[in-house]
């Protein structure tokens, strides 16, 4: 019996050796015989935004609050009227609340002396697709102060310009990058004295709106600018 069951053992054993091996022999030759080069693509594009976002916001301050509004009113019926001068519709003006800020109502005051009580704050922002017209608008605001409008103090630019036709050019620029990545690759065949197959897989990368011009401004401050992917393509080599 011991001899028998040695030999049922002995058979199973080699059986699964063979099993183990067969498979693992055939996923070595497949990757032993699997030549692939993987390149890059790069497709640019210069654009011009379509779009303009100017955030026009201004301020009236004094101790009686009806003067104070009646100031900040008086700034508004300026700004429409510089803005209608401009070729600017209703529709491309949007008009904004008023924020009331009562400088003796806040709990956190010192005991400096309080000169204007009151500070009234409107925003109008101008949505317009003229954008060389908002931007030859914006450089007259000078004209505006000489009509009494204050602006606020701020940090940011008050100016976006923006590009919303990223999905017109897409299948163009993938395109040239998909043929700029398939150059590369028939450049490393040529030197490895292989021929390129098909494509194995594609990642098409992320799409990038850059400033054209590198002035150290940021992209939403420039109407011109650059439109920019990578694509990253596996081919296989014959």
């Amino acid at each position: 019996m011991k001899k028998i069951s040695l030999w049922y053992v002995g058979i199973i054993a080699i059986g699964l050796l063979f099993v183990g091996f067969f498979p693992g022999y055939y996923y070595y030759k497949s990757r032993f015989n699997y030549n692939a080069v993987t390149v890059k693509g790069l497709a640019e594009q210069d654009v011009m935004a379509d779009l303009a976002i100017w955030e026009i916001k201004y301020v009236a301050t004094g101790n009686d609050l009806i003067e104070v509004k009646n100031n900040l009113e008086k700034q508004t019926d300026a700004i429409l009227t510089f803005l209608h001068n401009n070729n600017f519709s209703d529709e491309e003006i949007q008009m904004g609340g008023v924020d009331t800020n009562d400088l003796m109502a806040n709990p956190y005051r010192g005991n400096e002396p309080i000169t204007s009580r009151f500070i009234l704050t409107k925003t109008i922002t101008v949505r317009s697709s003229q954008v060389q017209n908002v931007a030859a608008t914006y450089a007259n605001t000078g004209d505006l102060i000489n009509s009494g409008v204050v602006f606020e103090n701020r940090y940011d630019s008050p100016l976006s310009y923006i590009f919303t036709g990223l999905n017109e050019i897409k299948p163009q620029m993938l395109e040239l990058a998909t043929q700029n990545a398939r150059q590369a690759a028939l450049e490393f065949a040529k030197a490895s004295d292989s021929h390129v197959g098909k494509i194995h897989s594609a990642n098409q990368g992320v799409f990038s709106i850059l400033p054209r011009d590198n002035a150290n401004v940021p992209e939403t401050q420039q109407i011109n600018k650059k439109v920019r992917v990578v694509a990253t393509i596996e081919y296989f080599l014959e």
